[in-house]
């Protein structure tokens, strides 16, 4: 543990002018002075028992805090031993005794009340719980700053860095959420003048073409028209404003992520964990116990259980085996999706309803997305069980790396399962169908769904909406109502109990009746963010309004977590951690991931590219007047396959000889049915724009990685400063030890020798 050795004497003559000036500016989210007092800052060292006269002990009761005293005594609980198991095994660790039913709990208590009959302001704090209700947990200051040097004080480095990274990417949100919202503006303001659209709500233009049936049978021939509504729908999220933003976004992503760093190393620095996990020796008490090899440590020469290479491939090597099979669960799951979607959207065009029918994409789309979204519920509860065992069973010795590699397997397993539709309808839906006269029956003999003479982007933009938002709004009840309905119950029995008995209900009696934080501590917090931060960058070219959402949610979130916290929860082990851990690698994953998607996605699912072809290279005027018929290829009806005929046509479409449909074919003629020079112009430029765009983002994420440090400059001199010190305190502490081996006969002279010599 690094303690008070030095006040910091580097802290003002490192802080820019402009930093200075705004920091006697007012602020509205600043926390009170009178409340909140801003900390001391000290250059710390490696405490030592023997050289405690070198650190700043204003108070031996108060010099070790809360959590760093509860984490010592958890230590020591963690390996205490307590019985030999049948095979003469040493049984440790407090946890262990709570699973064999000998105690019921263990956890350090609050320091008491989060409420009080008084005044924060009047009367000052009750105890550090109750500041952090009245500055952090209580919906009313949902607009202030975080006192993240009072919740590591409270809470430990590992929960303190989780909000401050969560405060962080909220902030970042502001413009990309801004920017989203402006798109989305533009569109709504735009769309009425959006020639293509018009012409398909025309009756008596493009509106007027005659469609091909979308599904065998009992599907019929269609008017353009009837996709008006529609037409205008994906108008609010596919137009001009989208492709600046996609690339805007994924800019936003590389400007996050570095400039997380630089805030991760202050972070990491003015808490003292900066080399916690190249320090991190501890093993953890499951691996002590489980594991009966022993060897000598290379680096320590110390004897430790160690897990020999044979086994380690039998263990890896069943959990990737078992890893793949779910996988391949999820992908069935995503199948079966796809087969209700065929079925259910030939169910609806079938239907003599016209409401029904001129909806049945919406439909399908939205009732799909549901059963997805449960589907996905479902596989997660089973497969975070099967990560768990798969994790424990891989013997990992260090708690860092049994959670980065738990992290790994649900992460994997969440991408997929959150993912696979979006992408299914974003990049694989209507591509392969075929076209009329040549279907593609390769899915169980059933002819695949089409797109939309529009496009499939607002089907990606349901599939969205639903997953996310309904996601956020589970997770916010799973961690918040659900956790106070418990609390309740059981603090009413307990009062009851009180008031019978006649006894007093004590501090950890009230901190017992509190819910539990879930074994896997923060893991489901992170998860739930970094799978937003996914919909927010990889998606974010079909719903421009992503960040938005995830802002909301997000100022929510972090009062709802801190409320949990600090009022819902038995207090947890003040747990020591270095930064994010694996999950800034997973963000930096996801990032260029989302770059090749959102390219991929205005190249080949809006019609972005195909409009600039027609209006660049085959408009008279650069318009788009004329783009639907330029966009849909005819066909004759008598070349239809057998199956494909449909049972009735409307009496009202007369006598129907050709029918529409999207695609860039030749007509009836010599070359019939192949593919029109347009569709290669249309597919080079729709490539061209792909190698541009992840080129133009590739370099510009370089430049701004070459332009902003890892490590702010106020922060590496600090760290130089501090490392000085601690070794020349650490020279001082030597000195003085070895200064009776002289004797006191030296001189000034002699006595600096011998120090030289030795060190």
């Amino acid at each position: 543990m690094k303690m008070p050795l030095l006040e910091n004497d580097m802290d003002e003559e490192l802080t820019g002018f402009v930093e200075h000036c705004f920091s006697y500016l007012p602020s509205p989210f600043e926390l009170s002075k009178d409340i909140i007092q801003d900390e001391p800052n000290y250059f710390t060292a490696p405490f030592n028992r023997e050289r405690v006269d070198q650190f700043i002990i204003k108070d031996k009761d108060t010099f070790f805090t809360n959590a760093q005293r509860s984490r010592i005594v958890y230590e020591i609980l963690a390996r205490t031993w307590f019985e030999h198991d049948k095979k003469g095994k040493k049984r440790i660790g407090v946890s262990n005794m709570v699973n064999n039913g000998s105690y019921t709990a263990a956890f350090p208590l609050h320091d008491g009340r989060y409420l009080s009959e008084h005044s924060i302001l009047a009367s000052g704090k009750d105890n550090d719980r109750h500041l952090l209700y009245e500055t952090w947990a209580k919906p009313g200051v949902w607009y202030k700053y975080q006192p993240l040097d009072h919740v590591r004080t409270y809470f430990g480095e590992k929960i303190a860095i989780y909000f401050a990274w969560l405060g962080y990417y909220t902030s970042a949100l502001f413009p990309a959420a801004a920017l989203g919202l402006a798109v989305f503006i533009f569109g709504l303001a735009t769309f009425m003048d959006d020639k293509p659209s018009n012409d398909i709500c025309d009756p008596n233009g493009a509106g007027n073409f005659t469609m091909c049936p979308l599904c065998d049978g009992r599907c019929t021939y269609w008017k353009l028209e009837s996709s008006c509504r529609y037409s205008r729908a994906t108008y609010l999220f596919d137009n001009y404003g989208t492709m600046i933003f996609a690339v805007v976004m994924a800019l936003w992503a590389s400007f996050f992520q570095e400039f997380w760093k630089r805030k991760q190393h202050e972070l990491e620095y003015d808490w003292d964990c900066a080399d916690f996990e190249s320090e991190e020796e501890t093993l953890r008490p499951e691996f002590e116990a489980a594991i009966s090899n022993r060897r000598t440590h290379p680096v320590t020469k110390r004897e430790e259980p160690f897990v020999p290479s044979y086994s380690k491939c039998i263990r890896y090597g069943t959990t990737l085996g078992i890893i793949v099979f779910f996988l391949c669960v999820v992908l069935a799951a995503v199948f079966g999706v796809i087969l209700y979607r065929v079925v259910i959207s030939g169910v609806l065009y079938a239907s003599t309803d016209g409401v029904i029918k001129s909806r049945a994409t919406i439909i399908a789309s939205v009732t799909a997305a549901c059963i997805n979204f449960v589907i996905i519920l479902i596989l997660n509860f089973v497969y975070g069980r099967i990560a768990l065992f798969l994790t424990d069973l891989e013997q990992h010795r260090t708690q860092t790396e049994w959670e980065d590699a738990f992290t790994f397997k649900m992460f994997l397993f969440q991408f997929v399962n959150y993912y696979s539709t979006v992408v299914y309808i974003a990049f694989f839906k209507g591509k392969f169908v075929g076209r009329p006269g040549d279907y593609n029956y390769s899915l169980l003999d059933k002819r695949q769904e089409e797109c939309d003479p529009a496009g499939c982007l607002i089907e990606v933009c349901i599939q969205l909406g639903i997953i996310m938002v309904g996601k956020q709004a589970l997770n916010n009840f799973k961690e918040i109502l659900l956790p106070k309905i418990m609390v309740w119950f059981k603090s009413r029995k307990a009062k009851n109990e009180e008031k019978k008995e006649d006894i007093v209900y004590s501090r950890w009696e009230q901190d017992y009746n509190l819910a539990d934080q879930p074994k896997m501590g923060l893991f489901d917090e992170y998860l739930e963010m970094v799978i937003q931060y996914g919909f927010v960058t990889i998606f974010v070219a079909a719903f421009p309004l992503a960040p938005l959402f995830a802002l909301l949610n997000n100022i929510i979130e972090i009062r709802l977590d801190a409320y949990k916290f600090v009022t819902q929860w038995k207090r947890p082990m003040a747990a020591r951690a270095q930064d994010i851990g694996i999950w800034f690698g997973i963000l930096r994953g996801i990032s260029a991931v989302a770059v090749i998607t959102n390219a991929a996605i205005i190249a080949f699912t809006a019609e972005f590219i195909p409009k600039m072809v027609y209006r660049y290279a085959h408009s008279e005027n650069e318009s788009l007047e004329g783009y639907m018929n330029y966009s849909l290829s005819v066909f004759n009806v008598a070349d239809f396959q057998k199956k494909s005929i449909p049972s009735e046509i409307p009496p009202e479409l007369g006598n129907v000889t050709q029918c529409r449909f999207r695609g860039f074919y030749e007509p009836a003629g010599p070359h019939e049915y192949q593919f029109t020079m347009a569709y290669w112009e249309v597919l080079a430029a729709r490539l061209a724009f792909i190698v541009v765009f992840e080129n133009l983002v590739v370099f510009l994420t370089w430049l701004v990685m070459y332009l902003v440090p890892d490590i702010p400059y106020k922060v590496k001199m600090q760290m130089l400063r501090e490392n000085f010190l601690s070794k020349e305190a650490l020279y001082r502490a030597e000195s003085i030890k070895l200064s009776p081996m002289r004797g006191g006969g030296g001189t000034d002279n002699d006595t600096n020798v011998t120090d030289r010599t030795i060190f």
